[in-house]
C-alpha cells in the first residue's frame, strides 16, 4: 500500500513547473498583445523589399502540399473531400488555402492564430484565419498552456472554446509565449538597401534626364556689354524652345561666345552592385532560399546548387513539423464531431527541387541497389 500511495502522489505532484513564476502584476495579468510596432514593420518590409515577399511566398508554395490518410479508405476519401471544400473566410475554400495563409502569418509575424468554426448543430463548418490585431495571448495558471484572448488592451478575456483555436509559434525564445518572425534582424539590412535603391533612383533622375548649363560670355566692346542682359535672355529663350520636351528636334543658333555643358557629366555614379549584393546576401541567408530560386543569377557550381537545395529541403521539413499538429487537430476534430473512430495521418508531398532527370536517376540507382541486395540474400540463403 505504501508503494502505491507514493506512486499516486508522484503522479499528481508534477502539475506546475518549478521554474515557472506567475506575473506579479495583477493589472497586466500576463496578457501579451500580438499586434505591435514590429508586426507593422514586418509588413512594410515585405512591401518595400520585393525579394523578401517573394521568399515568403516561395516557402509557402514549397511547404504546403499534403493529403490526409486514415485507417479506413472510406474515411480517407470522406475527410479529403470535406477538407477540400471547407469554407475559409468569406471567399476561399479548402484547407490548403487556410494552411497557406496560416503559414504565411507564421513566417511574417512568428505567431499564427486560426479557428475552427462550428455550426448550430456542432459540426465543423469553416476555418478562419484570425487577425493578430484582435488577439492577445496569456499563460494559464499552471504555465503549461497558452490561452488565446480577445478584447481591448488590458481587458481581454480568453475565448470560450479554446479547443477550437489553433495556435503556432516559430522559434520562441525561452519561456516566451510568442514566436520570432523569420524577418527578425532584417530591418537594419533592409534600411541600407532601400537607401541604395532610393539613391539610384535620384541619381538617374538627375543624370539620366540630362540638364545643361548654357553660359554667355560678353566681349570687351561697349555694345556687347550694354546689351549683355538682353542677349542672355534671348539665348535662354531660344535654348528653351530648342529643348522643349515632346517637341520636334530643333537646332540652336547663337551669336557670340556661348558655351554649353552637361551638368554632372564629369562625375561618376558610385557602383552599387557590390554593396547591394552584400545586403541581399544577408536577406537570402535569413530566408534560407537558394539565390537561383529567387531569380538571382549569382555564379554557383552545380554541386553548390545541389547542396543548397538539400539544405532548403531540411528547412521545409522543419516547417512541416510545426504545421503537422495543426492539420491533425483539424482532422481529429472533424472525425470526432462526426462520430468516426479513426486516426488521421498527414502525408506530405515530396519536395521537388531537383531536376526530374536527377530524380529518375536516383530511383534507378535505388532499384538497382535493392536488386543487388535481394540477389545477395538469395545466394546466402542458398
Amino acid at each position: 500500500m505504501g508503494l502505491l500511495k507514493r506512486l499516486s502522489e508522484s503522479k499528481t505532484a508534477v502539475s506546475v513547473p518549478q521554474t515557472y513564476k506567475p506575473n506579479p502584476f495583477n493589472f497586466l495579468n500576463g496578457y501579451v498583445p500580438l499586434f505591435n510596432g514590429y508586426t507593422s514593420l514586418y509588413r512594410e518590409l515585405r512591401e518595400a523589399i520585393p525579394i523578401i515577399d517573394a521568399a515568403i511566398y516561395k516557402l509557402v508554395r514549397l511547404t504546403v502540399g499534403f493529403r490526409i490518410e486514415c485507417t479506413d479508405e472510406k474515411n480517407t476519401e470522406k475527410i479529403n473531400s470535406f477538407l477540400g471544400e471547407i469554407p475559409v473566410g468569406s471567399n476561399r475554400y479548402g484547407i490548403y488555402e487556410f494552411i497557406s495563409s496560416y503559414f504565411e502569418q507564421l513566417l511574417t509575424y512568428g505567431t499564427a492564430v486560426g479557428e475552427m468554426v462550428t455550426d448550430k448543430r456542432g459540426n465543423l463548418a469553416a476555418l478562419f484565419n484570425a487577425d493578430l490585431r484582435n488577439i492577445e495571448l496569456k499563460k494559464s495558471d499552471d504555465g503549461m498552456k497558452t490561452l488565446v484572448c480577445t478584447g481591448s488592451l488590458g481587458m481581454a478575456e480568453p475565448v470560450k472554446y479554446q479547443n477550437l483555436v489553433l495556435l503556432s509559434v516559430l522559434n520562441p525564445e525561452g519561456d516566451s509565449i510568442c514566436g520570432v518572425s523569420l524577418l527578425k534582424g532584417l530591418p537594419f539590412v533592409s534600411g541600407i538597401i532601400t537607401k541604395i535603391f532610393t539613391t539610384i533612383g535620384e541619381n538617374w533622375e538627375r543624370a539620366g534626364n540630362v540638364r545643361y548649363a548654357v553660359t554667355y560670355k560678353p566681349q570687351n566692346d561697349v555694345m556687347d556689354r550694354a546689351y549683355a542682359r538682353e542677349r542672355a535672355q534671348q539665348v535662354a529663350k531660344e535654348w528653351g524652345e530648342a529643348m522643349k520636351a515632346g517637341g520636334p528636334v530643333r537646332d540652336f543658333v547663337a551669336v557670340g561666345d556661348v558655351s554649353i555643358k552637361a551638368i554632372g557629366a564629369d562625375n561618376q555614379i558610385l557602383d552599387c552592385e557590390v554593396p547591394a549584393r552584400l545586403m541581399l546576401e544577408q536577406i537570402v541567408a535569413k530566408t534560407g532560399i537558394p539565390p537561383f530560386l529567387l531569380g538571382l543569377s549569382w555564379s554557383s557550381t552545380e554541386r553548390m546548387s545541389s547542396q543548397q537545395a538539400d539544405l532548403l529541403t531540411s528547412e521545409l521539413e522543419a516547417y512541416r513539423r510545426i504545421l503537422t499538429p495543426v492539420i491533425l487537430k483539424i482532422c481529429s476534430t472533424y472525425l470526432k464531431l462526426n462520430g468516426i473512430a479513426d486516426k488521421p495521418t498527414v502525408v506530405w508531398d515530396d519536395i521537388t527541387l531537383q531536376d526530374e532527370v536527377e530524380q529518375s536517376r536516383a530511383r534507378l540507382y535505388d532499384a538497382q541497389r535493392m536488386k543487388i541486395e535481394n540477389e545477395l540474400k538469395g545466394e546466402n540463403n542458398g
